[in-house]
């Protein structure tokens, strides 16, 4: 049996977070500013201020902080990317972007909003794995931990990731996230590759793989690998392969392409991040009595559009906006999720389509699509505002077409 509940004190609002990555601590600043006490209950044992690899923020993520007043003290130890370059195989030039994003570590971003929402007065609680909600009384909702504590709320957030134990104990109908049929890698190197730190992040489109990286002021090269493979690896398949041994099949698959991959992989002194691509098919429901998902747990999508982390700020805002401005959580969730499902829905089916394009086959497949991506990346620029320029106005109530 779980330990008697930390429960809310007489009139407070309390706010139970599950997962303390980058959504939640963004939804438990603007929860304070909506009169709630949040609470972040995340299931690692401590901080892992060096976990993943780096992310580009888009500009509609920035304005999520920027609102918050945070967005240069987290960014700080990012870097702008201010144009995409795209080459073929060979290194040759086939098109190009204008972008304006933030390349930055993941672990410090986390670092960074975690720090912030402490600072604020957000208390954080570490090794409170979520194994079970329990709720049978409106406006009163119990998360158990696998350490034998609960925590009672007014409600309960799962900002817990693809894998959310929130959703899988709310949700048990709900599906499995599905795999993209695409494997994922990135690193750190410091390697003179060309262009030096001009802001362009550069995108290679191999013979058997997609290749991106840019260099950061000072010289660190950021970079990622992203491969088609067709059967899904088995669960804690990236433990049982070394780093040496990863490398040496990323070199092996990229052996016909420019020299520059090879030089960047063999230049990447510390570990290489690998995983499986995956997203999360429709559920039938974000919300479920006082309990809603949000980010990844709502809605994973495969990192082609660059839009996991934005989209995820975005959902804090809004649904912080529903809380602040509707009579109680279980009208606020369901104006939250009728507001931001078209938005996210479509642009899950966007990413896969766009990471099923990346490796064409055979030469044929391959000079069609230099020959045609110019065209492309005209489109994909009109395309853009409605990725990039979506912004939530906090200021503004809740308006009668987001109910």
């Amino acid at each position: 049996m779980p330990e008697t509940p930390v429960s809310p004190e007489p009139g407070e609002r309390r706010a139970v977070i599950a997962g303390c990555g980058i959504t939640g601590p963004v939804l438990a600043l603007f929860l304070l500013r909506c009169g709630y006490n949040p609470v972040l209950y995340e299931a690692r044992s401590e901080p892992d201020d060096h976990a993943g690899s780096f992310l580009n923020l888009g500009p509609n993520g920035r304005s999520v902080l920027e609102t918050l007043g945070i967005a240069d003290t987290v960014l700080r130890h990012g870097a702008p990317t201010t144009r995409l370059v795209f080459t073929n195989h060979k290194g040759r030039t086939i098109g190009s972007n204008p972008e304006h994003t933030t390349c930055v570590k993941r672990g410090l971003l986390n670092k960074a909003l975690r720090e912030c929402a402490e600072r604020a007065g957000v208390r954080v609680e570490f090794g409170k794995r979520l194994v079970d909600v329990k709720g049978e009384r409106r406006g009163e909702v119990t998360a158990v931990f696998a350490d034998g504590t609960a925590a009672d709320g007014h409600l309960l957030v799962g900002a817990d990731g693809i894998n959310s134990a929130t959703r899988a104990a709310v949700f048990p109908e709900a599906p499995a996230p599905s795999f993209t049929q695409g494997i994922g890698s990135g690193g750190f190197a410091r390697t003179s590759a060309p262009g030096g730190p001009d802001g362009s992040f550069r995108m290679m489109f191999g013979l058997r793989g997609f290749f991106g990286y840019q260099v950061l002021p000072g010289g660190e090269v950021y970079w990622f690998e992203n491969h088609t493979q067709t059967r899904e690896p088995a669960r804690g398949w990236a433990g049982t392969i070394s780093d040496q041994q990863w490398r040496e099949q990323l070199l092996r698959r990229h052996a016909g392409d420019h020299p520059l991959v090879g030089e960047i992989l063999g230049a990447t002194a510390g570990p290489i991040g690998r995983w499986p691509l995956y997203d999360l098919p429709s559920l039938p429901a974000w919300h479920r009595g006082d309990v809603t998902l949000i980010g990844d747990a709502a809605h994973a999508i495969s990192p082609h559009l660059g839009q996991g982390a934005a989209l995820g700020l975005e959902d804090a805002v809004v649904l912080a906006k529903c809380l602040r401005d509707l009579p109680d959580p279980r009208t606020a969730f369901a104006a939250y999720e009728a507001s931001r499902r078209p938005r996210v829905e479509d642009l899950v089916r966007k990413a896969r389509r766009t990471g099923g394009q990346m490796t064409p086959a055979g030469p044929v497949g391959r000079a069609v699509r230099d020959l045609m991506l110019p065209f492309f990346l005209r489109l994909g620029l009109k395309n853009a505002e409605s990725v990039y320029g979506h912004r939530v106005d906090w200021s503004t109530p809740v308006t009668a077409a987001e109910r």
